[in-house]
């Protein structure tokens, strides 16, 4: 949801020369994050017995959605909060970085352990999301600690330097 505008606000400020501007954003996004986070999860679990009558009549239907409402939940609230840490990194031009994280936490936490809770331990549909969720963990907790370790001064002075050598390469052309 914050990803973009993270991104852009952290890019835009580093760029301005304004590393205390760029990290407040982060917070700021953080915070929003958290918040939104916090509320979809606590309506997402208090309507989980009736949300399934949507979709079917069913009373097996209605059930199992009920139990999986809790695990999307917490899904959907650890994915705002790696999305808006991934918007942070991606405006201080880590966009490398965030795909090798995204590509490690998925492919090598994320799929072993959907197999793992879905196929092994026999958890089914519940141990496919629990497999995201383990993830999103790893996802999260790489980016807080590269958001932790970020040099914002030097941040703004390779914005700088990036936007003043792009300048020089167009004028060239």
């Amino acid at each position: 949801m914050f990803l973009d505008a993270v991104s852009i606000r952290v890019s835009n400020e580093l760029g301005a020369g304004n590393p205390q501007a760029a990290c407040l954003s982060v917070y700021a996004a953080l915070i929003m994050a958290i918040t939104e986070g916090l509320m979809v999860a606590l309506i997402t679990i208090l309507v989980r017995h009736v949300w399934g009558y949507l979709y079917s009549n069913e009373e097996e239907v209605a059930k199992y959605i009920s139990i999986m409402m809790p695990i999307l939940a917490a899904s959907d609230f650890m994915d705002g909060i790696q999305c808006t840490l991934s918007g942070a990194a991606r405006g201080c031009g880590m966009q490398k970085i965030c795909s090798l994280v995204n590509l490690g936490a998925y492919y090598v936490v994320g799929i072993p352990s959907a197999i793992l809770f879905a196929f092994v331990l026999h958890v089914g549909g519940q141990g496919l999301w629990m497999g995201i969720i383990c993830a999103l963990i790893v996802q999260v907790s790489i980016l807080v600690v590269m958001m932790l370790c970020i040099n914002w001064n030097q941040e703004a002075r390779k914005a700088k330097d990036r936007a003043h050598n792009f300048a020089i390469a167009a004028e060239a052309i």
